[in-house]
């Protein structure tokens, strides 16, 4: 400002000097011109001189506030200084590590061991039977067959068969077993618990014969297909 104004002063006292002497006759009207310039000169020299000893008068300037981050773009392309911005990536999150878990180790069992094998059972002996007539009679006879087990494992299950000579023949009174027939074949087995054979020890069969001895005695007899002893010749 102040430059301008020194300026302005020397072009003003440089005309005023042109006028001066360039005519030697100058008008009233030039005068009081050059006076009034003189004048609005100096009230603008006391103006500005007042402004610069009072700089608290004056508007503040307010500057516009820098760019953000986001505000700047890319430059255009005709730009001589235009630049590529780099663009701005977020890492990538890491992926997670999967880890495998060990399997775990098996503890040693402490169970004892079971047998490979069951001891076998021991066989049980061939029985025997014993054919005998008791209570004879005129019209019928008592038998009785003794059944007997030699060896020490007792034998549950047995089958007596006695064969008669005729199918007219009937038996009754049957005791330690059960009977059944077909035709003139009557076959005994154990009657429950009771026809047991114990290790060294026999059962007894008892039934009735409704005939004489002489004619309707058992014709065969056997004990689990083994032939009794004592029948009738």
């Amino acid at each position: 400002m102040v430059i301008i104004l020194l300026d302005r002063i020397v072009a003003i006292a440089a005309a005023a000097r042109r006028v001066l002497t360039g005519r030697g006759d100058v008008s009233r009207a030039t005068w009081v011109a050059v006076i009034a310039a003189l004048g609005v000169l100096i009230a603008t020299v006391v103006s500005v001189v007042g402004v610069l000893r009072t700089p608290e008068g004056l508007a503040p300037v307010t500057l516009d506030p820098p760019p953000s981050v986001d505000q700047v773009g890319t430059s255009p392309a005709d730009t001589p200084r235009a630049q590529a911005r780099p663009a701005v990536t977020s890492p990538r999150p890491s992926a997670p590590v999967e880890t495998t878990a060990a399997p775990p180790t098996p503890e040693p069992s402490t169970s004892a061991p079971s047998p490979s094998a069951s001891p076998a059972a021991p066989t049980p002996a061939a029985l025997g039977a014993d054919f005998a007539i008791e209570e004879n009679s005129l019209l019928s006879y008592g038998a009785a067959v003794t059944i007997s087990n030699p060896g020490a494992v007792p034998v549950p299950q047995w089958t007596l068969v006695v064969t008669l000579p005729r199918e007219s023949l009937r038996v009754s009174s049957v005791e330690g077993a059960q009977a059944s027939r077909d035709g003139a074949v009557w076959t005994f087995v154990p009657d429950g618990s009771a026809g047991q054979v114990s290790g060294s020890a026999s059962v007894r069969v008892t039934f009735r014969v409704n005939g004489a001895p002489v004619s309707s005695a058992p014709t065969a007899c056997t004990i689990d297909g083994a032939t009794c002893t004592g029948l009738p010749d």
